[in-house]
């Protein structure tokens, strides 16, 4: 079992990446910010710690064997997904929010990821999701993009 100072600190790292996600979404005047990001990796982390140590036997206080945590993983991927749908609408001709949605469900595995205490996975996850978000720039610097397609 994890000690309460890494689940402490599991739940800081979650929302420390929750927060730099949302800064850059905020940063690109988008509809989920910093709080959103942060509150979705924040929470998605709790209920994976709840569902890997929330749940001991009440005599042996042993965590029970036939448990899944897993499912708390697959529940959090379908609510994420309920709440990235309502970022994403239609204007006109073009879809609006896929980009915020897709970080905001890319937050939440983060979160879920650290919430299971896989560090160094998270961490490159993050890099590399950073580093897409910040792609369209160097595209649109090299011509490459329609500024446009990029307003997501």
């Amino acid at each position: 079992m994890a000690t309460e100072g890494e689940i402490a600190l599991r739940l800081f790292l979650a929302f420390l990446f929750g927060t730099i996600f949302g800064l850059e979404r905020e940063k690109r005047h988008k509809p989920a910010g910093l709080r959103t990001h942060a509150l979705v990796s924040l929470g998605a982390a709790f209920f994976t710690i709840i569902g890997v140590y929330g749940f001991p036997d009440p005599v042996t206080g042993q965590f029970y064997r036939g448990a899944d945590p897993t499912r708390i993983a697959a529940q959090i991927v379908t609510g994420v997904g309920f709440i990235g749908g309502g970022i994403i609408f239609k204007d006109r001709d073009r879809v609006r929010g896929l980009t915020t949605a897709a970080s905001i469900w890319l937050t939440a595995g983060l979160g879920t990821g650290i919430g299971a205490g896989m560090y160094l996975p998270a961490i490159v996850t993050a890099a590399l999701g950073l580093l897409s978000l910040g792609l369209h720039r160097l595209f649109r610097r090299w011509g490459l993009e329609d500024s446009e397609e990029s307003e997501n």
